[in-house]
């Protein structure tokens, strides 16, 4: 089986000969009061990919060079940058078979956690990169605003009208020599009053009033 492996579409020019993909266990396991185990499932963890491979300081027949031979300070220059950058990319693993058939590929967003060049003097000028990789995931931060509860507006029951009050009972006392029409002139300013007077207060002639008598006068 050939496969080519690229880091943020650059493919490396010797393909690793061992390549881990770990799909990392969330599960929790919890002790019992009686002494057993349980073991509460979750969902699966960040995978990570580790590996080790060759960086050529020399053309061999069997390297990768899409865009022609490029030497180990290319290659190592591209690690630097994604570790300081801070960056993620595409870790794209394309498999085919010996008869040239297209297998399944690993396509993963990653971040680069770590990686290490090893010069080996059996290796002559070449350099080995051990190179460890961890699954990213896209997140964002969500903002829930709680809105204060407004108790609802309850009105204030009506208040009682108090009922006016009743005007002063305005009595007057007729004494000898009165006539109804001199009282309504002189006590409300309008002598002709005196058939108003007398009709409130069941006098049937307003000429007919005697000494002593109570008129009420009260509401003129």
């Amino acid at each position: 089986m050939a496969y080519i492996v690229y880091l943020d579409n650059v493919a490396l020019p010797v393909t690793p000969s061992n390549l881990q993909i770990v799909t990392t266990n969330k599960n929790t396991t919890l002790d019992l009061i009686n002494g057993s185990e349980i073991n509460i499932l979750k969902g699966s963890g960040l995978k990570t990919v580790a590996f080790e491979c060759l960086i050529p300081q020399t053309l061999y027949p069997f390297a990768i060079y899409p865009e022609g031979f490029k030497d180990a300070t290319f290659y190592l220059d591209i690690l630097e940058a994604l570790k300081n950058d801070k960056k993620t990319f595409q870790f794209i693993v394309s498999r085919e078979s010996q008869s040239g058939q297209p297998l399944f590929n690993t396509n993963i967003k990653v971040s680069l956690e770590d990686f290490t060049p090893v010069e080996d003097a059996g290796s002559g000028t070449d350099i080995k990169v051990s190179i460890n990789l961890k699954e990213f995931k896209e997140y964002g931060t969500k903002f829930v605003i709680i809105e204060p509860e407004i108790p609802p507006v309850v009105a204030d029951p009506p208040r009682p009208v108090d009922p006016a009050p009743e005007p002063a009972r305005r009595l007057y006392t007729v004494v000898s020599g009165d006539c109804l029409w001199a009282i309504c002139r002189s006590q409300l300013g309008d002598g002709s009053r005196c058939w108003d007077v007398a009709a409130s207060n069941g006098i049937a002639d307003a000429n007919l009033i005697f000494p002593g008598q109570v008129i009420d006068l009260t509401g003129y």
